[in-house]
């Protein structure tokens, strides 16, 4: 794929360039200058005599000018006014701006909370200029005050984002981290290409990527400080220091499937989207802290967990009882389980009954059970027939499933459940 500059050298060297199709998805605080990272990009669209298309929901024709350093002057510029009929509300403050105005090169959408209006006033647009345009997005965030509701934006997202990529242009989108739920962002991030956090702390700037198709170095996923410079019109990153690459996808990978959960059982538990877990296990993204601590919790590990070092090959045999206690794959009322093993062949679950507890659906249906009482005393119902079993009994059973365990005692049972 074709490589082009976002107009900050350091930025590039960050995160290896743009590539010709990509959707940048910059999630920003206030604060952040975030304004700086989009007019370096449109001098370097216009340097290498590129059209820029700038769509506005978030502020009037003349701070948008202001803010992007009045690239009006430029011929290849088109401004995509959404904001004076939107937010705006055709007050005499925004259209008097026309009225001093006579040129082609700013679009007045006029009615943008029609969704579908301003789709086809866009794709107008891209039809009526040549092929490679490159596009900023001022405000997803200033889309949702318009629109009403996240799933509007996104439903817009998902259909814009893989037309601009097939289009082979580069878009920038702009969104409010803190407007936002985690899911609306995690939804985001796996349709779109790249995405760049931009956040302050202690009065220090950090960028850092979030998702990153198709580059190989993961340095960019780490926080780098910026610092504005050149009188306020250029970006330096500061580099960090390179440390050896955290696989912690491949971990969230091996405690799901220790578990025998599945990605779609897991992305429902966190509400995030199949696809999103499948790239996150494939380390083609990054949580957030959020959707990382629901997923260490729908694994029923500490996130600590996540960060131990791999033990060495000749302990592979050895399950330490902390590490059975830590996978916690059965949660109900009364009832927990706790994965010891799962290759696919061989399933072996600790089981514990708190007292008086009564169960019927945690036994899978399907292949070989052997069930085996440790502690306490249970009673069991299969085929209509009860029968009690206490500390040393067993039950094989091929294809039946109990209709009803309980704890009969005053104390935790514990069973042994191994599944073939």
């Amino acid at each position: 794929m074709d490589k082009i500059t976002s107009g900050i050298k350091d930025l590039d060297r960050l995160i290896d360039s743009l590539y010709i199709g990509d959707n940048v998805v910059w999630e920003v605080e206030a604060g952040t200058a975030f304004e700086l990272f989009v007019q370096n990009f449109i001098r370097q669209s216009f340097d290498e005599n590129q059209n820029v298309i700038y769509v506005s929901f978030n502020k009037s024709p003349h701070s948008a000018l202001q803010q992007i350093d009045n690239a009006l002057s430029q011929e290849k510029f088109t401004l995509l006014d959404c904001f004076t009929s939107g937010k705006g509300k055709n007050d005499r403050a925004f259209i008097k701006f026309y009225e001093n105005y006579s040129g082609t090169n700013v679009i007045k959408v006029d009615n943008p909370s029609d969704i579908t209006h301003f789709t086809d006033v866009l794709n107008s647009l891209e039809d009526n200029l040549p092929s490679g345009n490159r596009y900023i997005f001022d405000s997803l965030t200033g889309m949702q005050d318009l629109w009403g509701d996240e799933n509007s934006t996104y439903k817009f997202f998902t259909y814009i984002c893989p037309r601009l990529y097939d289009l082979g242009t580069v878009a920038y989108w702009i969104l409010e981290k803190e407007a936002h739920s985690p899911a609306f962002k995690a939804n985001l991030r796996h349709i779109t290409q790249v995405v760049l956090e931009l956040y302050k702390r202690k009065d220090k700037l950090y960028i850092k990527a979030l998702k990153l198709e198709g580059r190989p170095d993961r340095e960019a996923f780490k926080p780098h400080p910026y610092e504005i410079e050149n009188n306020k019109k250029s970006i330096a990153i500061t580099p960090v220091r390179k440390e050896p690459f955290f696989d912690i996808g491949t971990k969230i990978k091996e405690l799901r499937t220790n578990i025998g959960m599945s990605q779609k059982e897991l992305a429902e538990k966190v509400d995030l989207t199949p696809s999103f877990i499948s790239q996150l296990e494939n380390n083609q993204i990054n949580p957030s802290l959020h959707s990382f601590i629901q997923i260490c919790n729908a694994l029923g590990v500490n996130f600590s967990t996540l960060f131990e070092e791999n033990k060495s090959e000749d302990a592979q045999w050895l399950i330490k009882k902390e590490k059975i206690f830590s996978h916690l794959s059965i949660n109900e009322t009364g009832l927990k389980g706790y994965r010891i093993v799962n290759n696919g062949n061989v399933s072996g679950t600790l089981i514990l009954l708190e007292p008086y507890t009564k169960t019927e659906n945690f036994i899978p249906a399907e292949g070989i059970k052997l069930i085996y009482v440790l502690k306490g005393a249970i009673s069991v119902v299969i085929k209509n027939k009860g029968e009690t079993l206490r500390s040393g009994d067993s039950m094989y059973l091929k294809k039946e499933v109990p209709s009803l365990l309980k704890n009969e005692g005053g104390d935790n049972a514990e069973l042994l459940l191994l599944c073939a």
